[in-house]
């Protein structure tokens, strides 16, 4: 048996392919990498500006300055709701598919930039196996070819697709771009659920004072009620004043039940929210509350009203990612230019199954150009760009979207304020006279009947004081969400404006 030479897998490869060969291939290599970074489509630039007018047609504070919004709800000092904030950020279920969303883009993206490298996969088999001996070829009539055979393979694939035109350039750009909008999308479901929890809260304090005051007035009333039935059987007082006295204390009756159930109703809400069952904070019905303080708010420009909304910002990174669809698109109308490279070791026999001379090498050049499809390539770059032109006018929507919540929710929260201060001096009032009236009664000036009804007036103006500051509160949570608070807008704008990962641009208003 002759001797058998083993050389490393390399130099066999090497060997494979003589001089005259390699220097093409080289030289093809090279020509495609310089060639490789041509991009076709169009480069993204920043929407044309929108008209946000020239300022808050009712500003409730100098525009010059702003606050800081990303946890606007420490500045009511409720330690309650910053309970109830931090238990919601952490374990809201919405907020977690918000996040589980994020993930789901960030793979998307890392997948097209994995579409970018070269794919490689290694094998081994072993194929045992029977040829006809009466098929098309003549095992049976070659001298010392066996009919069964026994065939070890091991040995790698790799392929490579050079990105000649830019569509893998074109298509990481947008996935960065969905990414970003995910991320912004993601902010904006963090901020309505900080407003809801928010508003709920706020809705059971409201209730929870409200219905203490219309106790106070049934209370009032119930008096008012036994005083005069006393009259009626003195003969001071008609059966028309005892039916009259009653009615007012059955329709105040019949509040109760309505404020018990919004009472309630809010704090299973919270639960919910909470990422719990319902039942989690009935606790709060019986727990000491406090009202917070409201306050005019410095809602600061309104361009930096819009660059903090996240609908706005998603918007602007859909328009990026339907820009990058047409570079897509249209790297389709160029060649393609793949190369594919394999090799291994094939033998007959476990002996000889590494041996130099069981040694296969191959690499395919293959160069593919769509010459004709019926225009299905151009109808889907026109398909790409009319979708671009609806991402920019849903940008331009956006904008005027969020101009118009902001200008509905400062007028709301300034006409609250109004309400909620005309309703503290109505208040104030009703004191000050049941104050007199309670002097005159301990005087003997006046009946018991004129002290129960300023007692009345008094619960009524504290029963409308209550609502006017739960309107107000609510009021409150609108405009916040409304001027995009509720987030941090500066670590999402740094991630937002890479200009190699996803191209960003920086969101354009105009003011005139």
């Amino acid at each position: 048996m002759k001797s058998k030479t083993r050389t490393p897998f390399l130099r066999a490869t090497v060997t494979g392919l003589t001089p005259g060969r390699v220097r093409p291939v080289a030289l093809a290599l090279s020509c495609v990498l310089l060639t490789a970074c041509a991009t076709v489509g169009p480069d993204y630039r920043e929407p044309p500006p929108v008209d946000v007018g020239s300022g808050w047609t009712l500003p409730l504070a100098s525009e010059s300055q702003s606050a800081d919004l990303s946890q606007w709800w420490s500045a009511l000092d409720d330690p309650v709701l910053d309970r109830l904030m931090a238990t919601a950020l952490a374990l809201n279920l919405d907020l977690r598919q918000a996040a589980a969303r994020i993930d789901e883009a960030r793979a998307l993206r890392e997948r097209v930039a994995g579409e970018a490298l070269p794919t490689a996969a290694a094998g081994a088999s072993v194929n045992r196996r029977r040829q006809s001996e009466n098929g098309p070829l003549p095992v049976g009539s070659i001298p010392g070819l066996d009919a069964t055979q026994t065939i070890y393979d091991a040995g790698f694939d790799a392929a490579w697709e050079a990105d000649l035109f830019g569509a893998k350039r074109r298509a990481l750009e947008g996935a960065s771009a969905r990414l970003r909008a995910t991320e912004a999308e993601a902010q904006g479901v963090r901020m309505r659920i900080v407003a809801e929890v928010a508003r709920t809260w706020f809705t059971a304090v409201g209730a929870r004072y409200e219905l203490h005051a219309q106790r106070a007035t049934l209370d009032t009333l119930q008096q008012t009620f036994e005083l005069v039935r006393l009259r009626h059987a003195l003969g001071d007082a008609s059966a028309a004043d005892v039916e009259a006295a009653y009615a007012q204390w059955t329709a105040v009756n019949a509040l109760i039940p309505d404020i018990q159930a919004r009472q309630r109703t809010a704090v299973l809400s919270l639960g919910v929210l909470l990422g719990a069952p319902p039942e989690r904070e009935l606790a709060l019905l019986d727990g000491p509350l406090t009202p917070s303080t409201l306050r005019a708010l410095p809602v600061g420009e309104r361009a930096d009203m819009l660059r903090r909304r996240p609908d706005v910002l998603a918007a602007e990174r859909r328009l990026a990612a339907s820009s990058a669809d047409i570079g897509v698109a249209t790297a389709e109308l160029f060649p393609k230019l793949s190369i594919g490279v394999g090799g291994g070791f094939q033998a007959l026999s476990t002996g000889d199954w590494f041996d130099a001379s069981s040694s296969r090498f191959s690499i395919l050049p293959l160069i593919s150009w769509r010459l004709f499809d019926g225009g299905r390539v151009r109808a889907e770059i026109r398909a790409r760009e009319a979708a671009e032109r609806q991402a920019a006018l849903a940008y331009e929507q956006a904008v005027l979207t969020a101009l118009g919540d902001a200008e509905r929710a400062l007028g709301d929260y300034h006409g609250g304020l109004d309400t909620l201060e005309r309703r503290g001096m109505a208040l104030d009032a009703a004191r000050t006279t049941y104050g007199h009236t309670r002097t005159r009664y301990a005087a003997g000036d006046i009946a018991l009947v004129e002290l129960l009804a300023a007692q009345r007036s008094l619960h009524e103006a504290e029963t409308a004081a209550a609502r006017a500051h739960t309107n107000a509160a609510v009021q409150l949570v609108a405009l916040y969400k409304a001027l995009g608070g509720g987030w941090e807008v500066s670590t999402t704008a740094s991630t937002a404006t890479h200009p190699l990962r996803d191209a960003a641009a920086p969101v354009a208003f105009s003011s005139r």
